[in-house]
């Protein structure tokens, strides 16, 4: 049986009249009136009758419309289901941390969205054990985990224990960043001894797997300076940092724009040694969507441009 022919009828019985149908249907009336001759022909019924009302149903073309509707209406459903699945919303999440080369790549990879998809992105900055989680446990396909590289056997065994897989991004030291208006903007070298005067804007929650978090804060956070702000989200450290000459913070590599943007200079410290490292992580069952390899080009593409 034609599903147009259902179509037809049904469409009939809606306006009551061949001629408005046809209309509707955008087909000439005679092809109209044949189509439905032939419908009833393959049914061995009479689905109308003309009447100064202009076409109605019989008592068996009211029970046929009624089957054909529920057969139109569960087509319906089945191409909306399935439509619905090939227009499925692109999802790209990523837990990162407080990074600006990491920034700068997923403000350029956002830039190549194709607009005409619908796409949600989700940008979360955090430590490494919530991106480990996020990645666990939540929606989240991607993560990136940093980490001082004395630490990288924990990590690696976490890894393993999660079935993660990693790739290395890159290795630095972190630098000092400042205001250009701080008086140690002014020096061509900087010491440790130099930033007790000056008030330490932190990161407020670095993870290491098997440490606690007090032995990690002496390790990670040298005791030199008598103050001391923990400050959990990037914008408002970098404008802290601007506002008050008096501050600064241990920053990974950032690009020279987003220094200027909020007066700032980045310094190197002759007395700091440790080497960090960021590492791409995800499930070992998951498959990189074409967004995954997009960002993960965009990020190489920045650890390239601004760590050196």
């Amino acid at each position: 049986m034609n599903l147009l022919y259902l179509q037809y009828a049904v469409e009939i019985e809606k306006t009551g009249s061949i001629n408005k149908a046809a209309e509707n249907l955008y087909m000439g009336q005679p092809n109209l009136s044949r189509a439905i001759k032939e419908l009833e022909s393959s049914l061995g019924i009479t689905i109308f009758t003309r009447s100064s009302k202009g076409m109605v149903p019989t008592p068996q073309g009211e029970e046929f419309l009624y089957y054909a509707k529920k057969v139109l209406n569960d087509v319906k459903v089945i191409e909306n289901l399935y439509k619905e699945e090939t227009e499925k919303i692109q999802h790209f999440a990523i837990s990162v941390p407080r990074a600006s080369y990491i920034s700068h790549a997923f403000t350029e990879f956002s830039k190549k969205i194709d607009r005409s998809h619908k796409t949600e992105l989700f940008y979360k900055e955090t430590n490494a054990l919530r991106a480990i989680k996020n990645i666990l446990e939540q929606d989240y396909n991607l993560g990136i985990v940093r980490y001082a590289c004395k630490n990288n056997s924990n990590f690696k065994k976490m890894f393993e224990e999660k079935e993660l897989l990693f790739e290395p991004v890159t290795e630095f030291t972190y630098s000092i960043v400042i205001s250009e208006e701080n008086p140690l903007a002014k020096l061509s070298e900087i010491h440790y001894s130099d930033l007790a005067a000056f008030t330490e804007i932190a990161h407020a929650d670095p993870y290491v797997p098997s440490l606690s978090m007090s032995v990690l804060r002496k390790e990670e956070l040298p005791d030199n300076t008598n103050c001391r702000i923990f400050v959990f989200e990037r914008a408002s450290q970098f404008e802290l940092l601007s506002e008050n000459i008096n501050t600064f913070m241990w920053k990974s590599p950032a690009p020279e724009r987003t220094l200027k943007r909020y007066g700032l200079v980045q310094k190197p410290c002759a007395d700091n040694t440790k080497k960090y490292m960021d590492l791409l992580i995800y499930r070992k069952d998951h498959i990189l969507t074409e967004l995954d390899k997009m960002f993960i080009s965009e990020l190489f593409d920045a650890k390239n441009k601004f760590i050196k």
